[in-house]
């Protein structure tokens, strides 16, 4: 299990948190179908680090980036975010 430093509550457990998605699939609202469908279930599945929206759905309710490679895990920044700062 992981440990995910929550930049409001500090270390908790991952069960605490909830994945969301990867920041790169986040669809713009006036996007196109095509560009929706590519963006949602097309995306490439690389090795490395990605950045990843999680939730501290049972902790403080924020919304968090972590960078953290697909291979091994490890958690390499987190950041809060709001939903408005998505792209």
């Amino acid at each position: 299990m992981l440990t995910i430093a929550c930049p409001h509550c500090g270390p908790r457990a991952q069960a605490e948190f909830v994945y969301e998605r990867t920041v790169d699939s986040v669809v713009p609202l006036d996007a196109e179908p095509a560009e929706a469908v590519a963006a949602l279930f097309t995306r490439a599945n690389p090795r490395g680090e990605d950045d990843e929206i999680w939730r501290h759905t049972h902790g403080c309710g924020g919304w968090l980036v972590m960078r953290r490679h697909r291979v091994t895990h490890a958690i390499s920044a987190i950041r809060a975010i709001g939903p408005e700062t998505l792209p």
